[in-house]
């Protein structure tokens, strides 16, 4: 008995760690990030790794890198400012940009972080990737609440599935109860 104690409050403290890596967003400037730019081309020189197309994911089409990976936007962020930095920005990869795409329904842009470096937009929202998904057709970042606000799979058509409840447990209150 006095193991299993133990096990789980190690446990616990794993998931704390995580989860405060998590709503760290390492720099916390409220105006850090430039403005969005609204160019919906990209110059001849985006290589094809900087393309998104659409995936069909649980009834919806949506946005994807090159690999396949679901792409998502965070609810903090503003058309003008990714608030997605530091450790967020760890498990949350912005897309660099500019990007191309054939046949997307939307505005491709970008925006400059504020690190200086150039993120991809979609109808001037930065969108990211996330590492908790590993193959093509995965959107396990859906609906998430991490960093401090919720994430959302970009769907371009249909309706976006209900977000998975593998992120939390209700009720015990952590104590194995």
């Amino acid at each position: 008995m006095r193991n299993r104690w133990w096990a789980s409050t190690a446990f616990a403290a794993a998931a704390v760690a995580a989860v405060a890596a998590c709503g760290s967003s390492g720099s916390g400037g409220s105006g850090a990030s430039a403005g969005s730019s609204s160019s919906a081309s990209a110059p001849a020189s985006t290589s094809a790794s900087n393309t998104v197309k659409t995936a069909k994911i649980g009834g919806a089409t949506v946005l994807t890198n090159a690999k396949g990976l679901t792409l998502y936007t965070f609810a903090l962020d503003t058309t003008t400012a990714s608030k997605c930095n530091g450790a967020c920005a760890h498990y949350w990869p912005p897309v660099k940009g500019p990007v191309t795409g054939t046949g997307i329904s939307g505005k491709l842009g970008t925006t400059t972080r504020s690190d200086g470096t150039v993120q991809a937009t979609y109808n001037g929202h930065p969108v990211y990737t996330y590492i908790g998904d590993t193959a093509p057709g995965q959107n396990k970042g859906n609906g998430l609440n991490l960093s401090g606000g919720v994430w959302h799979e970009v769907v371009v058509s249909g309706s976006a599935p209900a977000p998975a409840s593998s992120s939390s447990s209700s009720g015990g209150g952590g104590y194995g109860y």
